[in-house]
């Protein structure tokens, strides 16, 4: 039996000064990824990943403490943008209940 001998190169990731920090708050998960200027993810952590169980990885909170920890490190917070999903119209309304 023949094994495929296939060389994989580690991606390279160029590392700035500058760059960005993404924080994504779902329902289950808080996520902090840092990337440079190009969005190449340099690093990435999750609440999950620290050791945090249950509820206590998700609460909104955690969020806004995610970027108060970013900025206590020493990363400068220029800009804080709400990418959150609004629906326009929304789903469609239950039916009326009759009696």
């Amino acid at each position: 039996m023949a094994k495929n001998n296939k060389v994989t190169r580690k991606r390279v990731v160029k590392i700035e000064a500058t760059g960005m920090a993404f924080v994504k708050a779902s329902f289950n998960n808080v996520i902090v990824s840092l990337t440079n200027n190009e969005g190449q993810v340099i690093s990435w952590a999750s609440a999950g990943k620290m050791g945090f169980k249950g509820s206590k990885k998700n609460t909104p909170y955690a969020a806004q403490m995610a970027v108060r920890a970013i900025h206590s490190m020493g990363v400068e917070v220029t800009e804080i943008i709400d990418v959150t999903p609004l629906p326009h119209n929304g789903c469609r309304p239950p039916k009326r209940r009759r009696v």
